[in-house]
């Protein structure tokens, strides 16, 4: 990195990024420059806070993602946990650990990324930290949200016979993921990369998080509980079912599969289904609701543009199994990624 002072490199990174009457907009009182932040939020409401942090060689590497989309990943995974409680993504702080050898350049090039995706879900930059790092680059993101008093969506409150639904296609993002380790090729750009593969490393390097379909689940009052796929399907099911002391019955043939993902687990040969069961980093929502609300959240999210798929359903015996197409029925193991494994 460039030598420069700590508020040298800060002012580079946010400066003119977004405009006062921007943040004032958003209840910003002050914002980076201070000691810390300072919002003005509205009675009725409750903050909801999330933070994640992505660590260089661990969640990405220069084989896998482009200055630009790490700053893209780190927000949009913190709001997808905003988004899992149906909540409004209001204002992130930053903290990053920057080795010697990154220039300014490159965190310039992760800060466009970060206020691409900032400016797009009408998210303040209000502050953060900056440190030194021995050898890999730290990003850590903490996000402050709004919710409904007494309203957010929780893991913990489905029910038996509920249907459990999800938001869009799984894998795809494990399988971009796999796309880009097998090319072996540092800083692959989209254009370099087969047409028909591009959707699926898009959903590595940019996922979209579901914010939009939160606010549906929470205003519409008919979710029972939510969650947010991040560690794979079987993982966060496992998380329903633990927090919700119930089970989860998964049907293999209501499974969504992408076209792509389709097309590429076949010329790999892997399974696509093992791809969306223990891929993660898909950042859509699972959740389950009754077999009537389900009918009319089908209904809503159709308006909306956006993908409903009913994929099993709420039931007494503990823990997730799925059904396959012959009515064979196995447990699923909880094995998506583990930091700690």
């Amino acid at each position: 990195m460039s030598s420069q002072d700590e508020f040298a490199l800060i002012h580079s990174l946010n400066y003119k990024k977004q405009s006062k009457h921007f943040q004032n907009k958003l209840g910003v009182v002050k914002g980076i420059g201070d000691d810390a932040a300072v919002v003005n939020i509205h009675s009725g409401s409750q903050l909801v806070m999330t933070c994640d942090t992505m660590v260089e060689t661990i969640h990405f590497n220069a084989y896998t993602m482009l200055d630009e989309d790490v700053g893209y990943k780190a927000l949009a995974s913190n709001l997808s946990d905003i988004a899992a409680m149906g909540a409004i993504p209001k204002y992130a702080l930053i903290s990053l650990s920057i080795p010697k050898h990154y220039s300014t350049f490159r965190l310039r090039k992760m800060y466009k990324g970060l206020y691409k995706c900032a400016n797009q879900f009408d998210i303040a930059v209000i502050g953060g930290d900056t440190t030194k790092s021995p050898k890999h680059l730290n990003i850590s993101v903490t996000l402050i949200g709004e919710v409904e008093s007494n309203q957010a969506l929780l893991r913990s409150n489905a029910k038996v016979n509920d249907l459990v639904f999800t938001t869009g296609y799984l894998g795809c993002s494990a399988a971009g993921l796999d796309y880009l380790l097998a090319a072996k090729q540092k800083q692959l750009i989209l254009d370099q990369i087969p047409t028909n593969f591009r959707p699926l490393v898009q959903e590595h390097r940019r996922p979209t998080p579901q914010i939009k379909a939160g606010r549906i689940l929470l205003q519409s009052k008919r979710c029972h509980s939510l969650n947010d796929i991040s560690d794979g399907l079987s993982s966060e099911a496992s998380e329903i079912c633990e927090a919700s002391s119930v089970g989860i019955l998964l049907e293999e043939v209501k499974l969504p599969i992408h076209p792509q993902l389709k097309e590429y687990s076949h010329l790999i040969g892997k399974s696509a289904i093992d791809l969306i069961l223990y891929g993660g980093e898909d950042y859509q929502l699972l959740g389950t609701a009754s077999k009537t609300n389900v009918i009319e959240l089908q209904r809503r999210f159709q308006q909306q543009g956006i993908p409903f798929f009913i994929i099993g359903e709420v039931v007494t015996q503990k823990g997730v199994h799925m059904k396959d197409s012959y009515g064979n029925i196995k447990k699923i193991h909880k094995k998506g990624y583990n930091h700690f494994n």
